[in-house]
């Protein structure tokens, strides 16, 4: 971390150590990240960079540490997490320094796909817990952001596998009516970093989970809207999940064969169009079960 950049803006500012850190922080806090180099909680450290108009990436030295590479890396490990690739995410998340991720929306980022990573490859549960805590208890402590809610679902999934149905279902409530809500005005909302393939996750896990719990209604009316988005963002990376579930959904309602089918070849479809062989040998194996029953 280049302190020097950090001390020559303030003092071209014209600001003293008390003015600049009034409100933030003490001044032998400041002082001691200014002489010693003893680098402040996150928080304080971006609001004294913000109140003189740069970033806290600003004074990193190391060009692989810039919020534009990590923001890069970690989006395209996210699409891998919804491609299922979930080896090349484990690789690729182990190859990021955490200590590296200064700006919060990145951190809160990182924490969501490790313990996502974690949470649907049965990992432990309390280092799946600890990563979710980092968003919902520090970084997003007033919850408003989508992070949290996948914070919510990762829970909800961990809590389903441990057998704790009541923790399981108070989170997922939690994110179907953040949905709901998200639903309303989707078309309007730019916030953040391709927040509609986030709103995907939630609405395929969400679904997921009500069709474990045999709620089939609710589970298609998730799934009809998901599939809604991805027409509406153009975006086909959850289609093939969206419409396995449903042809997984259908069979179990016993509906019309020729509907199944078609759910079938559409999830196959698009599993193709995207590369994404976990489904493609999901509608395989569906595919023999069913025609066997039938």
């Amino acid at each position: 971390m280049d302190i020097k950049k950090f001390v020559d803006r303030r003092k071209a500012l014209k600001l003293s150590q008390m003015k600049l850190c009034k409100g933030i922080c003490t001044q032998a806090t400041l002082s001691k990240f200014e002489r010693n180099g003893r680098v402040p909680s996150l928080s304080i450290l971006n609001k004294l960079c913000s109140r003189m108009g740069m970033t806290v990436d600003e004074l990193n030295q190391d060009p692989s540490s810039s919020v534009t590479v990590i923001r890069r890396r970690l989006n395209a490990i996210e699409k891998d997490l919804m491609m299922e690739n979930y080896l090349q995410v484990q690789s690729a998340l182990k190859k990021i320094n955490e200590a590296h991720i200064t700006a919060i929306p990145l951190r809160m980022q990182f924490f969501y796909l490790r313990g996502m990573l974690n949470a649907v490859t049965n990992k432990k549960p309390d280092e799946v817990l600890f990563d979710f805590s980092q968003i919902l208890d520090e970084l997003d402590e007033k919850h408003q952001t989508i992070f949290t809610q996948l914070a919510y679902i990762g829970s909800g999934i961990t809590y389903t596998r441990i057998n704790q149905p009541a923790r399981a279902d108070f989170f997922f409530k939690k994110a179907h009516e953040f949905i709901n809500e998200a639903l309303k005005t989707s078309s309007d909302d730019e916030e953040g970093h391709d927040n509609y393939l986030r709103l995907l996750t939630l609405i395929f896990y969400t679904a997921n989970y009500y069709a474990s719990k045999s709620n089939l209604t609710l589970s298609d009316k998730l799934l009809k809207s998901g599939v809604e988005l991805c027409s509406q963002n153009h975006v086909t990376y959850y289609l093939p999940r969206l419409k396995f579930l449903a042809a997984q959904n259908a069979v179990h309602e016993k509906a019309n064969e020729d509907d199944i089918r078609q759910l079938l070849d559409e999830a196959l479809a698009f599993a193709r169009l995207n590369h994404n062989q976990v489904i493609e040998l999901r509608v395989a194996a569906l595919k023999n079960g069913y025609v066997s029953n039938v």
